[in-house]
């Protein structure tokens, strides 16, 4: 699908952007463009991809239209990572959340069209489902203006979808590299809450899985990627744990609770009792289809799911054995 395609991804600088970049370019595209405001990241980028001459690097924001639909002249592909993403952040700036969450995915919608890309994914969060922060009615709101794009696009050969996951380990601001710095420093480690469970996947994981869902995407529907699910408080004495195990000459001040931040959830959903009405599944993501018609052209490894809400309280967390195990495999314990 994406041999020889000119791909644009906005946000492209950042952890889950830069992914699908990595991704990308082992499956021989014609040219990647990179769309991001910031040029520190951009700069960082180019020393890593210097060698490949088919990255295009440019300088941008979603907000800005006119910038963004030269950006996206002749483009086959588009994956939308760029946003405000950081709850607090959003609830203190929501006029600020709305202008890139909403405005600039209104702006990628009408790029798009108007350039007759063949398909647009843009990236979305557990944090849409029954919204109680200012991130997540945004960007509840970015699904559905993209929804709606499908349906009135007329003639044009665009194909929108969505990909909603949880918390990406070891993102930018994310909890595993705050632990882990305030373990270094010697500081406590600032739990919000005992009993906080969060859905988690590696940042590797959720760009193959945004990759698996522009090849399946149908246009109009929701993939809801599946993920283990981690108490966080558990994920905090294993980060300290290791510490101390490999610094036993250490005195540290513990785990201390600090309460739910303002717009924060105690946990998160990924999928309501009445989008698994409409949801197929896979062994790796439920396809939730748009309100509306049935249509027919269900990929043949998706069948139908059970009518049940898909919410990190009511499934089964991963034991700290399991945990530990997953922070091993993956890195996060050296």
């Amino acid at each position: 699908m994406f041999k020889n395609k000119r791909i644009l991804i906005t946000g492209g600088t950042g952890s889950i952007g830069s992914e699908i970049v990595r991704q990308v370019l082992e499956k021989s595209p014609e040219v990647i463009r990179i769309y991001s405001r910031d040029e520190s990241k951009h700069f960082q980028l180019q020393q890593e991809f210097a060698n490949h001459e088919n990255i295009r690097f440019l300088v941008g924001d979603v907000r800005d239209k006119d910038r963004l639909a030269y950006a996206t002249k002749e483009v086959d592909i588009i994956f939308h990572a760029a946003a405000l993403k950081h709850v607090p952040s959003c609830e203190f700036n929501p006029f600020e959340a709305v202008k890139t969450n909403v405005l600039g995915t209104q702006n990628v919608i009408e790029a798009a069209i108007a350039n007759k890309v063949q398909r647009v994914v843009s990236i979305s969060t557990d944090k849409v489902v029954n919204p109680v922060n200012t991130m997540g009615a945004t960007k509840l709101l970015s699904e559905k203006i993209l929804m709606a794009a499908e349906l009135y696009k007329g003639n044009s050969p665009t194909k929108f979808s969505c990909v909603r996951f949880g918390n990406v380990m070891g993102s930018r601001g994310s909890v595993i590299p705050l632990f882990k710095a305030q373990i270094q420093k010697g500081l406590p480690i600032t739990l919000t809450h005992q009993n906080m469970t969060r859905f988690m996947m590696t940042i590797k994981d959720a760009a193959t899985l945004v990759l698996q869902a522009a090849e399946k995407g149908i246009g109009g529907e929701t993939f809801v990627l599946k993920m283990p699910i981690i108490n966080i408080h558990d994920l905090a004495e294993i980060l300290l744990e290791e510490h101390l195990s490999n610094h036993r000459k250490h005195i540290h001040p513990g785990i201390v609770e600090i309460g739910i931040r303002p717009g924060e959830k105690l946990h998160e959903e990924l999928m309501t009792l009445e989008e698994s009405e409409r949801a197929y599944e896979s062994s790796s993501m439920y396809m939730i289809l748009p309100i509306g018609p049935m249509r027919k052209e269900i990929p043949p490894d998706f069948k139908k799911a059970k009518r049940r809400a898909y919410v990190s309280s009511k499934s089964a967390a991963m034991s700290k054995e399991d945990i530990r195990s997953l922070l091993s495999l993956k890195g996060f314990l050296d």
